[in-house]
């Protein structure tokens, strides 16, 4: 019964205590009129729900599955679904922890950890502080190393998705000491991802890199002398795609339609020029001749006289006229973050970063409704979201495997991170050095924090034009940095990456070349450690037959047979589509 109200809260709610009436054991929700019941193995509901009259919905092992499947991975396959939705990468070990403490538990300790090492920290230890400041050095290994290395992987995790909705990228950052910048906007990612969103939604304005990349670093008020207006650009991307989107949205993601039968706007060009007002007379925290990077991880500071004193009408809440501009900041990203569509616009995408391009619009609201309110009257608890994102029965769902409309591509850069935290990668210089892998032709076609425009890599409602999937009215996000390009340049990238490494960082292969001489014990890990599982019948026989085709009586052929089982499992269509 916890698990129904669970999974049917709009027909259960809230929690209700177990009654008792002629072998019945049963819940009343007064807010629907509704009863929950079980009697000599059956279940059973009552009210509107079921019409009016006592139905009888199945046996109490018809739900069996579903509840377990909640609850902890059944077995090493579960264990491995369910990390692959939720963390970089994992190993036998990360496996047996889960099926030894169950989801809930775990996603516990891993909300508990520290934060790792920064990347702050890392470029100090690299002494790239003390080097040329118009020079990124590093800026592509610090996010690496931390994200094939780090033991928070849930929140790292996080971070990423994070910083695929709340955009900053390498080439719109201008000023110095870029790899800085970068690596204190990761860290923030970090430090907040189990945090209030309205708490981040105000470091993310603040922060030095997104007052950059967006134009709130040296925005200032409107000069009728000069015809000067504060700069748009943050306040517009601020409401479109930081927070509530372009349409008002009901509780489950679809979009609320007028009369006329067409989707409502939810702010007007008008509303993005007033809000504009409350971002101006704000710059970087870098007093004159300060040459060091620690403007980068310091909030903007604000100069008054540089701030519009104009009234600011937005969302039906009005900044008045010459408020100052602390106060007009606050009340301005609390009428955003309470704004109604918030919840649905971060779960929905959330939901497609960890688990499925195509949520049911129930998913979406229950995690929704998670996030207005983490069960304790707390709104924007991120770490609630994120785990109710994770457990619900949709997310668990064994039967979703076979769905054909379930599941995600796997994005490029993630498939890299899994390669190296499942095979233990390190660098051999200890820098990892990977550098930018952005080029499709020659490389995975993404790389982290290079997202090309604030719009992410990919938009979350991108669909592939002329294909199965727009024929069944479903989106595919990762499938905007699919075409013929990228695809080769995969191909060509990661036979490089599996044989000898890429660049400085080097996979550990020891266990693998342990089974080298038995094809099918070696598909079988890899199965496990990459697919979760998932290689099918058919794909599982070519590898199998190509990797036999290997002799395996040298120690240089069964490297070869090692690489050639990663290789082609990490090439196949069952590695790439995440179920």
């Amino acid at each position: 019964m916890d698990w129904a109200e669970r999974v049917y809260g709009g027909f259960f709610p809230p929690h209700q205590a177990d009654l008792s009436w002629d072998g019945y054991t049963y819940r009343y929700y007064a807010s629907t009129q509704n009863y929950l019941g079980v009697k000599g193995g059956r279940v059973y509901i009552l009210g509107p729900v079921s019409g009016g009259g006592l139905g009888d919905v199945g046996a109490l092992s018809d739900f069996g599955a579903r509840v377990f499947a909640s609850t902890a991975p059944y077995s090493d396959f579960d264990a491995a679904r369910f990390l692959a939705q939720a963390t970089l990468g994992y190993t036998e070990a990360d496996i047996a922890t889960l099926r030894a403490t169950g989801y809930a538990a775990w996603l516990t300790t891993e909300m508990a950890k520290v934060p790792s090492a920064s990347n702050w920290s890392w470029l100090l230890g690299k002494g790239i502080d003390q080097g040329d400041r118009n020079i990124a050095t590093g800026v592509d290994s610090q996010i690496w190393q931390r994200l094939m290395t780090a033991p928070d992987g849930l929140r790292q995790r996080m971070a990423l998705a994070l910083s695929e909705i709340l955009v900053v990228g390498f080439d719109g950052v201008t000023g110095p000491w870029k790899q800085f910048q970068l690596a204190a906007w990761w860290d923030l990612l970090a430090t907040n991802a189990f945090g209030n969103y309205r708490s981040l939604l105000e470091a993310v304005t603040l922060n030095a890199a997104m007052g950059r990349y967006l134009n709130t670093a040296g925005n200032q008020k409107e000069n009728a002398a000069t015809g000067r207006l504060p700069d748009e650009n943050y306040a517009r991307e601020v409401l479109q795609l930081f927070s509530i989107g372009l349409y008002e949205l009901n509780l489950d993601g679809t979009p609320k339609l007028n009369a006329q039968g067409q989707p409502i706007e939810t702010y007007t060009q008008d509303m993005v020029t007033q809000l504009a007002r409350v971002f101006t007379g704000w710059n970087l925290d870098l007093p004159r001749g300060d040459t060091s990077p620690e403007f980068a991880r310091k909030p903007m500071v604000l100069t008054e006289s540089l701030h519009s004193t104009l009234a600011a009408s937005f969302l039906g809440t009005t900044v008045a006229a010459g408020t100052p501009g602390r106060t007009a900041l606050t009340q301005a990203l609390d009428a955003i973050a309470a704004h109604p569509n918030v919840g649905p616009f971060l779960a929905k995408q959330l939901i497609q970063r960890f688990v499925t391009s195509n949520p049911s619009p129930a998913y979406v609201a229950r995690v929704a409704a998670v996030f207005n309110n983490n069960g304790s009257g707390v709104r924007g608890d991120l770490g609630a979201t994120l785990r109710a994102l994770l457990l619900d029965d949709e997310a668990r769902d064994p039967a979703k495997l076979i769905d054909p409309g379930w599941g995600k591509q796997r994005e490029p850069m993630l498939r890299a991170i899994q390669w190296a935290r499942s095979f233990k990668a390190s660098s051999t210089s200890g820098n990892w050095d990977l550098g930018n892998t952005s080029d499709p032709s020659r490389s995975l076609g993404q790389s982290p924090l290079r997202s090309p425009s604030v719009f992410n890599y990919f938009r979350p409602g991108y669909v592939p034009a002329g294909t199965a999937v727009a024929t069944a009215g479903l989106v595919a996000p990762e499938f905007q940095l699919t075409n013929e390009t990228s695809v080769a340049g995969y191909l060509n990238a990661l036979q490089t990456m599996v044989g000898s490494g890429h660049r400085d960082v080097k996979p550990n292969y020891v266990s693998e070349l342990a089974l080298a001489s038995d094809a099918n014990a070696l598909l079988d890990r890899l199965n496990l450690l990459l697919c979760a599982g998932q290689l099918t019948a058919g794909t599982r026989s070519t590898i199998l037959n190509a990797v036999n085709s290997i002799s395996a009586s040298t120690d240089t052929g069964k490297a070869n047979r090692v690489y050639a089982a990663v290789m082609l499992v990490m090439a196949s269509l069952d590695y790439l589509i995440q179920k």
